[in-house]
């Protein structure tokens, strides 16, 4: 029998009306909207399903909407009758895969994200930060870049999302010093529309704070394995999930080992939680023509 991953996307793929048919027509599903509206008292439920989009993509905003979404394709997923071997989340998408996995109580998880989203988001004012895709270009030719371009200020490989894209992170100056030599090598490069560097050293001060308070979190042991984004290996540890959560803000997201470890682990059905195929491509990518696996979202 083939085993199933369910697979959490984070920000980056998200529009107006995101999830709204399933918070209509389910009350399991229309219960995560109403916990991200009850942690962080902002309208994530209306900014989900009506925007606008500029609202919507406020970080104090976004992820807790994600997370919603998250866990409302999860819930349609196992209605459909499908169930998780292991899971996994790309950045924030991994509080989605240990709320599902049972290591982290729901409740407690959107409590910890709205506490996530507000310290990131503090850190993103001012707009000194930035983050762009590097296309086409190995990772670690981008690390080489990375480096050269530092006498501009911190820049990092902040994803590794896989062979073929590689995200970076941190000081803008030193970002856009390290797209200048991306350009020179060939590679494309796309901003992102984010006004912090997440993912990097710049994020020191609020991953220092946020680990304090997952110190303080009960962590239970997974029904299943998860992946967590520091490891980009499968673990059923919860000590082993908590530090690795804890380093989450400033460390890469290992996207491209968290998929290889997947297959390794004999994965063959990639379920995504979302409405949309976002993670699909990157899985393939890294997957390559060779691997046959299933692939699709919970939309679909």
């Amino acid at each position: 029998m083939s085993k199933t991953a369910f697979i959490f996307p984070g920000q980056g793929g998200q529009f107006v009306g995101q999830g709204m048919e399933w918070a209509q027509n389910d009350p399991g599903s229309r219960r995560y909207f109403e916990l991200a509206d009850q942690a962080s008292s902002r309208p994530i439920t209306r900014l989900s399903h009506e925007g606008p989009l500029e609202e919507l993509n406020k970080t104090e905003n976004l992820q807790l909407a994600v997370l919603a979404v998250d866990l409302a394709a999860a819930r349609q997923l196992k209605l459909a009758g499908h169930e998780p071997a292991f899971a996994a989340g790309h950045s924030l998408g991994e509080f989605g895969a240990l709320a599902l996995a049972g290591v982290i109580a729901e409740e407690k998880v959107f409590e910890l994200v709205a506490k996530r989203a507000e310290l990131m988001a503090r850190a993103a004012e001012g707009g000194q930060g930035s983050m762009a895709a590097v296309l086409n270009l190995d990772p670690d030719l981008v690390e080489g870049l990375c480096e050269l371009a530092r006498h501009e200020g911190v820049v990092v490989c902040a994803n590794f999302n896989s062979p073929q894209q590689t995200v970076i992170s941190g000081e803008s100056r030193a970002v856009a010093a390290a797209l200048r030599f991306v350009e020179k090598k060939g590679g494309k490069a796309v901003p992102l529309p984010v006004t912090g560097a997440f993912h990097s050293p710049l994020m020191e001060k609020p991953a220092q704070i946020f680990a304090e308070i997952l110190e303080e979190t009960a962590f239970e042991k997974p029904l299943f394995p998860v992946v967590p984004n520091a490891l980009g290996e499968p673990t059923s540890e919860p000590e082993e999930i908590k530090k690795a959560l804890q380093k989450q803000m400033t460390s890469p997201v290992l996207w491209t080992k968290t998929t290889a470890s997947l297959n390794e682990a004999g994965v063959e059905v990639y379920l995504e939680c979302w409405p949309k195929s976002y993670l699909g491509s990157m899985l393939r990518k890294t997957l390559g023509p060779s691997v046959k696996a299933q692939i699709r979202s919970a939309g679909k």
